[in-house]
């Protein structure tokens, strides 16, 4: 089950470390290598994660220029140390609708088939074309196809742009997609299919589940001990004041208030921090979040690199501030 993910955790070449590897801390299991951070070589972004199997996957938005990000790469590990890039997953060309700029992607297994859901074109009224797509694969790495030949969500509703999706299983099987840019956020129940959406259990399509005014993008949500998390990023992905913030509810719809931030930039070791997904592993309970940031010096927007770093709870459930490291974590 991709919770975007969160995942739960159980080539087409060698694998080899992208990350530089260190000794981790003492406390940490010293005889195990270190991921490094960061984890992809080159400028990446909007990191989505997953667990396919057995092995981890992570698939960035290409952090170039506007009109330059048309295609997808994917990254595969066995031990979140090692890993592998199968180039070109998705590309603009087989998208006959998108003409510019592809990024957020999501991407999760149903019936042994993988879907692909992304952002395209940018668009600023319900008169241009894009908005959310979904591609689909037989196998992790691709090669992706258009599944509907035209936007799943092609138009604004609450006053959310169609961006920065986010596709969620819920425990009774219940797939929900979380979205939304241009501070509004909108749920909407997906069909089983993934042909378009289905009421919620209000009878609504499309639900505004903003959660706070600082909400901004990068939508994610996971569930917890009975509870439902949303995650989201605040401040502009080309600032340094780029963050991630969270909130609680009993049900995927809300209402949600916003909790507080738990990943920010660090002057020690890089800015713009967010655009982020998770990696639950379930057979010791460990949590890593994976994102992106900006290091230290760089000036370009554009120059995004993704890193991974663990995530904690407190004894009520709260998710505690996030350590960005370059060390990163160790494999397992």
């Amino acid at each position: 089950m991709a919770l975007g993910k969160v995942v739960m955790a159980a080539a087409l070449a060698v694998a080899i470390p992208f990350g530089a590897l260190a000794a981790p801390p003492k406390q940490d299991a010293p005889d195990r290598p270190m991921s490094g951070n960061p984890i992809l070589p080159g400028w990446y972004a909007d990191p989505e994660a997953a667990v396919f199997g057995k092995t981890y996957w992570i698939y960035p938005t290409t952090s170039k220029p506007y009109a330059e990000q048309v295609g997808f790469d994917a990254f595969s590990s066995p031990d979140l140390v090692h890993w592998t890039r199968h180039p070109d997953v998705l590309k603009i060309e087989a998208i006959s609708w998108a003409k510019e700029a592809l990024w957020a992607p999501s991407v999760v297994e149903k019936d042994g088939r993988y879907y692909f859901f992304f952002s395209a074109n940018d668009i600023k009224n319900d008169d241009e074309v894009g908005g959310i797509g979904v591609a689909v694969a037989d196998k992790p790495e691709g090669p992706y196809r258009d599944l509907l030949g035209k936007p799943l969500v092609g138009t604004f509703h609450n006053g959310a742009q169609p961006i920065d999706q986010f596709v969620f299983k819920d425990d009774d099987g219940a797939w929900y997609m979380i979205y939304g840019g241009w501070k509004h956020a909108n749920i909407v129940r997906l069909k089983d299919d993934f042909s378009g959406v289905q009421p919620l259990a209000d009878g609504t399509l499309f639900k505004e589940i903003t959660p706070a005014p600082e909400y901004v993008e990068g939508s994610l949500m996971f569930k917890r001990g009975g509870r439902y998390y949303y995650m989201w990023s605040e401040g502009g992905w080309g600032e340094p004041d780029y963050a991630v913030a969270y909130a609680i509810a009993d049900k995927p719809t809300g209402p949600f208030k916003r909790i507080g931030t738990i990943l920010q930039q660090d002057p020690e070791i890089a800015t713009s921090a967010g655009h982020h997904s998770l990696i639950h592993a379930a057979d010791d309970d460990s949590w890593y979040i994976v994102y992106h940031r900006r290091p230290l010096g760089e000036t370009s927007r554009h120059h995004r690199v993704t890193a991974i770093d663990r995530m904690y709870f407190d004894a009520q459930g709260h998710i505690l501030p996030v350590k960005m490291t370059h060390e990163g974590v160790p494999a397992r």
